[in-house]
């Protein structure tokens, strides 16, 4: 009798690994140099040292997003109107220590964004929408642009509140678009492709609670350190409680396993559960409570958008 294995995500999101991941496993086109800690015929799972620690200050920052309404904006002597959406988001900074976890930010903004140079500021008795651009009118490219202001809006409030020298910053999400912050690491909890070839993946998959692969340097359309490691999970699903993280491609690759060994060490004592989160273990205790909170403060989408429908009339 063939066996099998359910997936713990609840099937309202996408699996924790792509099924096409698992069908292209070793065939992937990235660049990848496997021997960044050690030789890849060495891979094993890595526990970290008596050396290694947990940091004293971990900052969680994320950001949520929401397009209010799509909008068109109307250039006078042009033939057609632009598109254009009108967006919500927000970012916020979770600060987790010795004594646990407050908030120590969050920032909300609108924005109306097209590929016109008249796009105008939308003020309603709400909220004021102010206008960026677009390199072109494709809902991609709108997309695009909402989520740089999303990102920017993150590496603010995370500069902000760098207070000290030793502390490490943890971007849910990956690191594109934040590799210049010092001591700071994407975590990618979706796994929408399988980088590695079969004998490392099967690393990955062989991994313990608390454990991590080694380094390794990969090259998509950007290039970053990065590793993978496991949350407690009860699970047996193959990539049940893996989440990947990223660390810059410029760094000390001694300064990268560094990093790699403390977020081993403090990312396990903040894993989601099951019975609160259908997104467990790998959506943070800090990113999920976060992201909840983030989303209240961008206000009621319906009074928003009958907000707008009242401005453009």
């Amino acid at each position: 009798m063939t066996g099998f294995t359910v997936d713990p995500w609840d099937p309202g999101y996408a699996a924790a690994l792509a099924v096409e991941a698992l069908s292209e496993l070793g065939s992937t086109s990235a660049e990848l140099v496997l021997d960044i800690e050690c030789p890849a015929a060495d891979w094993k799972p890595v526990t970290p040292g008596p050396d290694a620690s947990a940091p004293e200050t971990l900052l969680v920052a994320d950001g949520v997003r929401r397009i209010d309404a799509r909008v068109w904006v109307h250039d006078a002597g042009a033939a057609m109107p632009v598109p254009g959406i009108a967006a919500s988001y927000a970012a916020g900074i979770v600060r987790c220590g010795p004594e646990g976890a407050d908030l120590a930010e969050i920032e909300v903004n609108r924005t109306l964004i097209s590929a016109s140079p008249n796009t105008p500021e939308v003020k309603t008795p709400h909220a004021v929408f102010r206008p960026s651009k677009a390199a072109d009118s494709s809902f991609e490219e709108l997309s695009l642009a909402l989520q740089r202001q999303v990102t920017q809006l993150e590496v603010d409030l995370a500069v902000r509140h760098r207070t000290r020298s030793d502390d490490l910053l943890l971007v849910d999400g990956p690191l594109r678009g934040r590799t210049h912050l010092p001591r700071t690491v994407g975590y990618v909890k979706t796994h929408h492709a399988a980088y590695l070839p079969s004998p490392q993946a099967g690393v990955v998959g062989a991994l313990g609670s608390g454990q991590r692969t080694p380094v390794f340097l990969m090259g998509t359309s950007w290039r970053r350190h990065a590793w993978y490691l496991r949350l407690p999970v009860q699970s047996t699903a193959p990539w049940a409680g893996i989440a990947r993280c990223e660390a810059g491609a410029d760094l000390d690759p001694a300064e990268v396993v560094r990093l790699a060994d403390s977020l081993t060490l403090a990312l396990p004592a903040l894993a989601g559960v099951d019975y609160k989160d259908p997104r467990a273990p790998q959506n943070l205790v800090p990113i999920g409570g976060l992201e909840k909170l983030l989303r209240h403060h961008l206000g009621d989408p319906r009074l928003l958008y009958r907000a707008l429908r009242t401005a453009a009339r």
